[in-house]
Protein backbone atom coordinates (compact mmCIF):
# COMPACT_ATOMS: atom_id res chain seq x y z
CA UNK A 1 0.00 0.00 0.00
CA UNK A 2 1.37 3.40 -1.02
CA UNK A 3 -1.11 5.83 0.47
CA UNK A 4 -4.60 6.23 1.84
CA UNK A 5 -6.63 9.40 2.26
CA UNK A 6 -10.17 10.12 3.45
CA UNK A 7 -12.86 11.41 1.13
CA UNK A 8 -16.47 12.30 1.79
CA UNK A 9 -18.18 11.35 5.02
CA UNK A 10 -17.29 7.65 5.01
CA UNK A 11 -14.88 6.93 2.16
CA UNK A 12 -11.18 6.54 1.45
CA UNK A 13 -8.98 6.53 -1.64
CA UNK A 14 -6.56 3.63 -1.43
CA UNK A 15 -3.43 3.75 -3.63
CA UNK A 16 -1.45 0.57 -4.27
CA UNK A 17 1.65 -0.25 -6.27
CA UNK A 18 1.21 -3.48 -8.27
CA UNK A 19 4.05 -6.00 -8.30
CA UNK A 20 4.03 -6.13 -12.11
CA UNK A 21 3.54 -3.42 -14.71
CA UNK A 22 -0.02 -3.56 -16.03
CA UNK A 23 0.10 -1.00 -18.81
CA UNK A 24 -2.72 1.47 -19.35
CA UNK A 25 -6.03 -0.02 -18.25
CA UNK A 26 -9.41 0.75 -19.72
CA UNK A 27 -12.21 2.37 -17.74
CA UNK A 28 -14.78 0.26 -15.94
CA UNK A 29 -12.66 -2.78 -15.07
CA UNK A 30 -12.30 -4.03 -11.50
CA UNK A 31 -9.98 -5.76 -9.01
CA UNK A 32 -10.55 -8.06 -6.05
CA UNK A 33 -8.89 -6.70 -2.89
CA UNK A 34 -8.25 -7.92 0.65
CA UNK A 35 -5.70 -7.40 3.40
CA UNK A 36 -3.20 -10.16 4.14
CA UNK A 37 -4.21 -10.72 7.76
CA UNK A 38 -7.03 -12.29 9.81
CA UNK A 39 -8.76 -8.93 10.27
CA UNK A 40 -9.91 -9.06 6.66
CA UNK A 41 -12.63 -11.53 5.58
CA UNK A 42 -11.32 -14.56 3.68
CA UNK A 43 -13.23 -13.61 0.54
CA UNK A 44 -11.85 -10.49 -1.20
CA UNK A 45 -14.11 -7.64 -2.27
CA UNK A 46 -14.54 -6.26 -5.82
CA UNK A 47 -13.69 -2.62 -6.49
CA UNK A 48 -13.78 -0.65 -9.73
CA UNK A 49 -10.48 0.87 -10.74
CA UNK A 50 -10.84 4.55 -9.90
CA UNK A 51 -7.62 6.06 -11.24
CA UNK A 52 -4.26 4.93 -12.59
CA UNK A 53 -1.20 7.11 -12.17
CA UNK A 54 1.54 7.74 -14.70
CA UNK A 55 3.75 5.61 -12.43
CA UNK A 56 1.37 2.67 -12.79
CA UNK A 57 -0.05 2.91 -9.28
CA UNK A 58 -3.72 2.01 -8.91
CA UNK A 59 -6.31 3.93 -6.92
CA UNK A 60 -9.56 2.58 -5.53
CA UNK A 61 -12.47 4.62 -4.19
CA UNK A 62 -13.86 2.73 -1.19
CA UNK A 63 -16.97 3.33 0.91
CA UNK A 64 -16.34 1.98 4.41
CA UNK A 65 -19.43 -0.09 5.25
CA UNK A 66 -18.33 -3.45 6.66
CA UNK A 67 -15.45 -5.65 7.88
CA UNK A 68 -13.80 -5.97 4.48
CA UNK A 69 -13.77 -2.28 3.69
CA UNK A 70 -12.92 -1.36 7.28
CA UNK A 71 -9.83 -3.58 7.10
CA UNK A 72 -8.74 -1.98 3.83
CA UNK A 73 -9.33 1.53 5.20
CA UNK A 74 -7.09 0.77 8.19
CA UNK A 75 -4.19 -0.55 6.11
CA UNK A 76 -0.87 0.96 7.15
CA UNK A 77 1.74 2.41 4.84
CA UNK A 78 3.95 -0.36 3.48
CA UNK A 79 1.57 -3.23 4.27
CA UNK A 80 0.79 -5.71 1.50
CA UNK A 81 -2.68 -6.08 0.01
CA UNK A 82 -3.88 -8.92 -2.17
CA UNK A 83 -4.77 -7.44 -5.55
CA UNK A 84 -6.31 -9.70 -8.22
CA UNK A 85 -6.96 -8.14 -11.61
CA UNK A 86 -7.61 -6.42 -13.88
CA UNK A 87 -10.90 -8.27 -14.30
CA UNK A 88 -14.13 -7.94 -16.24
CA UNK A 89 -15.27 -5.92 -19.21
CA UNK A 90 -15.34 -2.14 -19.01
CA UNK A 91 -17.17 0.63 -20.84
CA UNK A 92 -17.63 0.33 -24.60
CA UNK A 93 -15.66 2.45 -27.03
CA UNK A 94 -17.28 5.82 -27.51
CA UNK A 95 -18.53 6.30 -31.10
CA UNK A 96 -17.10 9.36 -32.80
CA UNK A 97 -20.44 10.68 -34.06
CA UNK A 98 -20.54 13.75 -31.84
CA UNK A 99 -23.51 12.59 -29.77
CA UNK A 100 -23.06 13.78 -26.15
CA UNK A 101 -22.39 11.23 -23.41
CA UNK A 102 -24.01 11.75 -20.02
CA UNK A 103 -22.63 9.75 -17.11
CA UNK A 104 -24.96 9.38 -14.14
CA UNK A 105 -23.29 8.35 -10.89
CA UNK A 106 -24.69 7.72 -7.44
CA UNK A 107 -22.44 7.74 -4.38
CA UNK A 108 -19.52 5.35 -4.72
CA UNK A 109 -20.78 4.57 -8.23
CA UNK A 110 -18.62 7.43 -9.51
CA UNK A 111 -15.51 5.21 -9.34
CA UNK A 112 -15.62 3.74 -12.89
CA UNK A 113 -16.10 7.15 -14.52
CA UNK A 114 -12.87 9.04 -13.79
CA UNK A 115 -10.67 7.11 -16.22
CA UNK A 116 -13.48 7.14 -18.79
CA UNK A 117 -13.71 10.92 -18.64
CA UNK A 118 -9.94 11.40 -18.62
CA UNK A 119 -9.37 9.17 -21.64
CA UNK A 120 -12.26 10.70 -23.59
CA UNK A 121 -10.93 14.22 -23.02
CA UNK A 122 -7.33 13.30 -23.85
CA UNK A 123 -8.06 10.97 -26.71
CA UNK A 124 -6.20 7.73 -27.30
CA UNK A 125 -3.92 6.31 -29.96
CA UNK A 126 -6.97 5.03 -31.83
CA UNK A 127 -9.56 7.67 -30.90
CA UNK A 128 -9.68 11.43 -31.21
CA UNK A 129 -10.37 13.48 -28.10
CA UNK A 130 -14.00 14.23 -27.27
CA UNK A 131 -14.95 17.87 -26.89
CA UNK A 132 -15.65 18.81 -23.26
CA UNK A 133 -19.13 20.04 -24.17
CA UNK A 134 -20.01 16.50 -25.29
CA UNK A 135 -19.20 14.99 -21.88
CA UNK A 136 -21.27 15.52 -18.79
CA UNK A 137 -21.15 13.88 -15.35
CA UNK A 138 -24.24 14.11 -13.17
CA UNK A 139 -23.18 13.01 -9.70
CA UNK A 140 -25.75 12.45 -6.96
CA UNK A 141 -25.92 11.44 -3.32
CA UNK A 142 -28.25 11.69 -0.37
CA UNK A 143 -26.09 14.55 0.95
CA UNK A 144 -22.84 16.26 -0.03
CA UNK A 145 -20.73 13.91 2.10
CA UNK A 146 -21.57 11.11 -0.35
CA UNK A 147 -20.19 12.97 -3.39
CA UNK A 148 -16.82 11.27 -3.01
CA UNK A 149 -13.80 13.08 -4.45
CA UNK A 150 -16.04 15.23 -6.66
CA UNK A 151 -13.30 17.85 -6.92
CA UNK A 152 -11.14 15.36 -8.84
CA UNK A 153 -13.89 15.04 -11.45
CA UNK A 154 -14.40 18.79 -11.68
CA UNK A 155 -10.68 19.29 -12.36
CA UNK A 156 -10.84 17.11 -15.49
CA UNK A 157 -12.53 19.86 -17.48
CA UNK A 158 -15.86 18.40 -18.55
CA UNK A 159 -19.20 19.57 -17.17
CA UNK A 160 -20.05 18.21 -13.70
CA UNK A 161 -23.46 18.59 -12.08
CA UNK A 162 -23.64 17.83 -8.36
CA UNK A 163 -27.05 16.94 -6.99
CA UNK A 164 -28.18 15.93 -3.51
CA UNK A 165 -31.46 14.65 -2.10
CA UNK A 166 -31.28 17.14 0.79
CA UNK A 167 -30.09 20.10 -1.28
CA UNK A 168 -26.80 20.41 0.64
CA UNK A 169 -24.86 20.78 -2.63
CA UNK A 170 -25.82 21.55 -6.18
CA UNK A 171 -29.16 20.59 -7.70
CA UNK A 172 -31.82 19.68 -5.12
CA UNK A 173 -32.96 16.25 -6.32
CA UNK A 174 -31.71 13.03 -7.84
CA UNK A 175 -29.67 12.39 -10.99
CA UNK A 176 -32.67 11.65 -13.21
CA UNK A 177 -34.38 14.86 -12.09
CA UNK A 178 -31.15 16.76 -12.72
CA UNK A 179 -30.90 15.32 -16.25
CA UNK A 180 -34.52 16.26 -16.97
CA UNK A 181 -33.79 19.76 -15.65
CA UNK A 182 -30.91 20.07 -18.14
CA UNK A 183 -33.23 19.03 -20.96
CA UNK A 184 -35.95 21.46 -19.94
CA UNK A 185 -33.43 24.31 -19.72
CA UNK A 186 -31.91 23.44 -23.11
CA UNK A 187 -28.46 22.77 -21.66
CA UNK A 188 -28.36 19.29 -23.20
CA UNK A 189 -29.80 17.97 -26.45
CA UNK A 190 -32.60 15.42 -26.31
CA UNK A 191 -30.51 12.72 -28.02
CA UNK A 192 -27.68 11.63 -25.72
CA UNK A 193 -25.98 8.43 -24.62
CA UNK A 194 -26.31 7.37 -21.00
CA UNK A 195 -23.82 5.50 -18.82
CA UNK A 196 -24.74 4.87 -15.20
CA UNK A 197 -23.43 3.30 -12.01
CA UNK A 198 -24.76 3.51 -8.48
CA UNK A 199 -27.54 2.15 -6.27
CA UNK A 200 -29.84 -0.25 -8.08
CA UNK A 201 -33.00 1.89 -7.69
CA UNK A 202 -31.15 4.78 -9.30
CA UNK A 203 -29.95 2.65 -12.21
CA UNK A 204 -33.45 1.23 -12.66
CA UNK A 205 -34.76 4.78 -12.97
CA UNK A 206 -32.09 5.64 -15.54
CA UNK A 207 -32.89 2.51 -17.58
CA UNK A 208 -36.62 3.30 -17.53
CA UNK A 209 -35.86 6.82 -18.73
CA UNK A 210 -33.63 5.50 -21.51
CA UNK A 211 -36.31 3.04 -22.66
CA UNK A 212 -38.98 5.73 -22.61
CA UNK A 213 -36.88 8.08 -24.74
CA UNK A 214 -35.19 5.45 -26.91
CA UNK A 215 -31.68 6.31 -25.69
CA UNK A 216 -28.59 4.12 -25.80
CA UNK A 217 -27.79 3.15 -22.21
CA UNK A 218 -25.01 1.20 -20.50
CA UNK A 219 -24.65 0.37 -16.80
CA UNK A 220 -21.90 -0.84 -14.51
CA UNK A 221 -23.32 -3.24 -11.92
CA UNK A 222 -22.16 -3.41 -8.30
CA UNK A 223 -23.08 -7.08 -7.91
CA UNK A 224 -21.71 -9.11 -4.98
CA UNK A 225 -18.88 -11.41 -6.10
CA UNK A 226 -17.07 -14.31 -4.50
CA UNK A 227 -14.17 -15.10 -6.82
CA UNK A 228 -14.22 -12.49 -9.59
CA UNK A 229 -13.12 -15.01 -12.22
CA UNK A 230 -16.30 -16.93 -13.09
CA UNK A 231 -15.90 -20.01 -10.88
CA UNK A 232 -18.28 -19.49 -7.97
CA UNK A 233 -21.35 -18.35 -9.96
CA UNK A 234 -22.15 -15.94 -7.14
CA UNK A 235 -22.68 -12.88 -9.34
CA UNK A 236 -25.46 -14.08 -11.64
CA UNK A 237 -27.35 -11.39 -13.55
CA UNK A 238 -30.64 -12.11 -15.32
CA UNK A 239 -30.51 -11.52 -19.07
CA UNK A 240 -33.18 -10.33 -21.48
CA UNK A 241 -34.28 -12.85 -24.08
CA UNK A 242 -34.28 -10.20 -26.79
CA UNK A 243 -30.77 -8.99 -25.92
CA UNK A 244 -27.38 -10.14 -27.16
CA UNK A 245 -26.92 -12.37 -24.06
CA UNK A 246 -30.40 -13.90 -24.24
CA UNK A 247 -29.24 -17.37 -25.30
CA UNK A 248 -28.73 -18.09 -21.59
CA UNK A 249 -31.02 -16.91 -18.74
CA UNK A 250 -28.16 -15.55 -16.62
CA UNK A 251 -24.81 -13.88 -17.23
CA UNK A 252 -21.80 -13.72 -14.94
CA UNK A 253 -21.17 -10.17 -13.85
CA UNK A 254 -17.45 -10.79 -13.32
CA UNK A 255 -16.89 -12.15 -16.84
CA UNK A 256 -19.64 -10.71 -19.03
CA UNK A 257 -19.64 -7.40 -17.12
CA UNK A 258 -19.58 -5.54 -14.84
CA UNK A 259 -20.54 -3.18 -17.68
CA UNK A 260 -23.59 -4.24 -19.68
CA UNK A 261 -25.84 -2.70 -22.27
CA UNK A 262 -29.14 -1.97 -20.52
CA UNK A 263 -30.98 -3.83 -23.27
CA UNK A 264 -29.12 -7.06 -22.37
CA UNK A 265 -29.86 -7.47 -18.63
CA UNK A 266 -32.66 -7.14 -16.08
CA UNK A 267 -32.10 -5.55 -12.69
CA UNK A 268 -35.21 -6.99 -11.01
Amino acid sequence: MVSIRPTGSDGVVLEVQPEVALGQLGAGRFFMLRRNDPRSPAIPRPFSLYRQGENGNLEFLIKVIGPGTEALAETLLGEDIQVLGPLGRGWPEMPSDGKPLVMLAGGIGSAPFHIALRDALRGTQDRAAVAPENLHLIYGGRHQGLLYDIEQFEELGSAVTACTDDGSRGFHGNVVQALEDHWQAGRLPEDVRLWTCGPEPMMNAVVRLAEKRGLDCWLSLETYMGCGVGICNGCAVFTREEGSLGDWPVAKCCLDGPVFAACDVRLD
